[in-house]
């Protein structure tokens, strides 16, 4: 096996990064042109080369998956984004909730698969439970409330939830699901990586805020939040396209409905928190109206 083969098959696995149709249609070309501007000799890619191509390849995905109806999308990605973040708010107690926390993993397979209409009632569900736990009512089945928590946490379900706010995520899901079904299109399953993202967010700690504080916020569901507005951020500039920024205000709200609820435990933690929030989602609604640097941006 000479050089160029070593290198070749290398060349090939960087250009994975790149989808199938891109692959298709231009890997052999690509990977002519840099074996024929290699050095002599050479088995490893030059780094900045390795770096261009896996670069590429990334962006090259998020402009191939920003196709179809963009506002259709990104309504589905805000719903996923949202059922994400409601079964994170159950998984720290699935061991005194296991039916509802698996019908809430349910949900959000069926939504981030694109089965829109077998999400609906698993949502509904799911969601009138939750409502009945944070008022401390029964309902479907008997539950010891408060429901305490696990090792994921150590707050009770909802303590610093009122039933309306917890209301109000299940309703936008619930609304955003009958406005898609109505569309006969099929929706593109979403990245498996929302299920990476679920239980980093489901963790309580560590607290930015003092313990004692009355509204503790999650550094790790921040950090999640955080990383996610900015992907949105670049996918957006790069793809020039409103489907993220749609999915960004959406979940904004969601989150801003949260914290109104509380407005008056509410410190300069929490309004720094909100407006990184708000200002990463104003960057995502921007960023399609960038200016091209050069014509083959």
């Amino acid at each position: 096996m000479g050089p160029a083969t070593v290198l070749e098959r290398r060349y090939r696995r960087l250009m994975l990064a790149y989808p199938r149709p891109y692959r298709t249609a231009h890997g052999d070309e690509l990977i002519d042109v840099l074996l024929e501007s290699a050095a002599p000799g050479r088995t490893v890619p030059v780094p900045r080369e390795a770096w261009g191509l896996l670069l590429g390849g990334v962006r090259s995905r998020v402009v191939h998956q920003a196709r179809g109806n963009p506002w259709a999308d990104g309504l589905h990605l805000a719903v996923t984004a949202v059922a994400a973040a409601n079964l994170a708010a159950l998984l720290p107690y699935a061991g005194a909730l296991p039916l509802w926390t698996l019908l809430s993993a349910l949900a959000l397979l069926a939504i981030q698969r694109g089965r829109v209409r077998a999400a609906l009632p698993l949502t509904l569900l799911t969601g009138a439970k939750a409502v009945a736990i944070a008022s401390g009512q029964q309902l479907f089945d008997l539950t010891l409330v408060p429901v305490y928590p696990s090792a994921l946490s150590d707050l009770a379900l909802f303590q610093f939830s009122d039933p309306l706010v917890v209301a109000s995520g299940y309703l936008v899901v619930l609304a955003s699901l009958l406005a898609l079904s109505t569309r006969p299109s099929p929706r593109r399953a979403k990245s498996w990586w929302w299920w990476a993202a679920v239980p980093v967010a489901a963790w309580a700690g560590p607290h930015w805020l003092a313990d004692d504080s009355q509204l503790p916020l999650s550094l790790s569901r921040m950090a999640v939040e955080m990383t996610a507005f900015g992907l949105a951020v670049v996918f957006a500039a790069w793809a020039r396209d409103h489907r993220w920024a749609l999915a960004s205000g959406t979940y904004l709200a969601v989150t801003s409905g949260w914290l109104i609820s509380r407005v008056e435990d509410l410190t300069n933690q929490h309004l720094a928190y909100w407006a990184l929030l708000a200002l990463l989602a104003l960057g995502a609604a921007a960023a399609p109206f960038r200016q091209r640097r050069h014509c083959l941006d």
